[in-house]
């Protein structure tokens, strides 16, 4: 299980100890790979971005993990932020070369947003209206099918904002201050349809609707977000999959999502520490980061995964 951190001292070796000097939770047990945990766990909950692929190219060792998971009898569903219907994802998966039939289920914060707007039973999005400007590239309007609203690129025209991120790999938050001050300055709700900050893709840091968002709320702007790390989405992948919580493992490289989600929804939380976080505890891909290091950044998220592996290894 992940739990909530309290104070602590630091032993003879600079990492925190517990009040009886055993290593603190804050540091996570490191497993040598994912065959570790099938032992314990009959159900994997796992992110795309940062363990299963980094937005360009599966890693090395998905393809073989996934197959090793299927054979072990585990089931597993693939739990994404991305601003995309499911079955965009899954023909990503296989332009990278990962037949359907090595994983299960898949959703995704796009299709979350979807359903939101179809139905229209949360009181942000019955008050939405049928005029959306989209900010986002056009990749991402797989989230519009069969959704009865207008798409408009005049803002001064819309009544609400959908943001699925950033057009261009290369720009940052400032690119979009014009926009989201005038949406503000009409006050128009956001939709939100990735709540990730940043990803790694190619070895560089991009920004996600969620850094967006984040910056509308500060001008002042109303956001909605669905997915990841909202407890919801967890309790809904563990009622299609049939699963047991305490049988259930979460495993994600992103601290404030996937180990924060793990935690609000009170499952174990496996943290890839070669994903998004790796130069900040001076790991990579297969290289373990720094066991200190590590503890740090975990008592500054006040954050305690149940166990860490380098990159998603068998």
């Amino acid at each position: 299980m992940i739990t909530k951190l309290r104070p602590h001292r630091l032993g003879a070796d600079g990492l925190p100890v517990d009040e009886w000097g055993m290593p603190h939770a804050s540091v996570p047990r490191l497993l040598p790979g994912v065959r570790a945990a099938a032992f314990q766990y009959d159900t994997f909950i796992l992110d795309l971005w940062g363990v299963i692929h980094d937005g360009a190219q599966a890693f090395p060792h998905s393809r073989e993990t996934l197959r090793r998971l299927k054979d072990a009898g585990c089931k597993t569903m693939l739990l994404s932020n991305a601003p995309r219907r499911a079955h965009v994802l899954i023909a990503q998966m296989d332009g990278f070369g990962i037949e359907r039939d090595l994983y299960g289920e898949v959703m995704s914060s796009g299709e979350a947003v979807r359903q939101a707007m179809l139905d229209r039973t949360d009181p942000f999005f019955a008050a939405l209206g049928s005029v959306c400007y989209h900010l986002g590239p056009e990749r991402d309007r797989s989230i519009f099918e069969d959704v009865p609203v207008t798409i408009t690129d005049r803002l001064d025209e819309a009544e609400f904002i959908v943001n699925t991120g950033p057009v261009d790999f290369a720009d940052d938050v400032g690119t979009y201050e014009s926009v989201l001050a005038a949406g503000v300055a009409r006050d128009l709700p956001m939709v939100c349809a990735n709540p990730d900050r940043v990803v790694i893709r190619l070895g560089q840091r991009i920004i996600c609707a969620g850094a967006l968002a984040d910056r509308y709320v500060e001008l002042g702007g109303r956001v909605a977000m669905r997915g990841k790390p909202d407890a919801a989405v967890y309790e809904l992948c563990l009622k299609v999959l049939g699963s047991h919580p305490y049988r259930t493992a979460v495993v994600g490289d992103a601290l404030e999502t996937d180990m924060r989600g793990a935690a609000n929804a009170g499952l174990s939380g496996i943290w890839v520490t070669g994903g998004i976080h790796a130069k900040e505890v001076d790991g990579a891909y297969g290289k373990p980061g720094d066991p200190a290091m590590m503890a740090e950044l975990c008592r500054r998220h006040d954050l305690a995964p149940t166990a860490a592996l380098s990159g998603f290894i068998w």
